[in-house]
């Protein structure tokens, strides 16, 4: 796995930036990490350097936010795989239910909570961790997170 260290938000949606510059259509991103990690901080960077419209927030109430592109890119498909899994049906079938206006290979899925979906959604994903609490128990005024990240599959 490689990681970076990120010593702010903007550090973190920097480092997400970057990252959505890279990623093409049919991408599936995983984000794991606890509460307060970071996970709609980094799809903001994710979604700025995708060039997607739309404010990026927590997709919680919601389970899926689709953010369509402003230039000729995919479309970014932000979800919280944790209420999907959490639902007691089918987490593939409850996302189809979702009635998204684009397809999930024309788009980037960026799942929060993902484990245990992208196995149904995706061969090949990039599985990114966000640690937090080593920052914070090295020192306890630290916003720092390390992010760490490798594709799987």
């Amino acid at each position: 796995m490689e990681s970076v260290r990120c010593e702010t938000m903007e550090d973190t949606q920097a480092w997400g930036f970057k990252l959505g510059q890279s990623l093409r259509a049919g991408d599936v991103v995983i984000l794991d990490g606890p509460l307060g990690a970071g996970k709609t901080t980094l799809t903001q960077g994710i979604a700025r350097g995708l060039g997607v419209k739309g404010r990026v927030t927590s997709p919680t109430f919601v389970i899926a936010r689709e953010h369509r592109s402003l230039n000729d890119g995919p479309s970014l498909v932000h979800v919280d795989a944790y209420r999907l899994l959490d639902s007691g049906v089918d987490p593939l079938g409850a996302l189809d239910s979702l009635d998204l206006d684009t397809d999930l290979l024309d788009s980037v899925v960026v799942a929060e909570w993902g484990g245990g979906l992208v196995e149904q959604i995706a061969d090949r994903y990039l599985f990114v961790q966000l640690d937090r609490e080593t920052a914070v128990a090295e020192d306890p005024e630290s916003e720092a997170r390390i992010i760490s990240w490798e594709w799987r599959g």
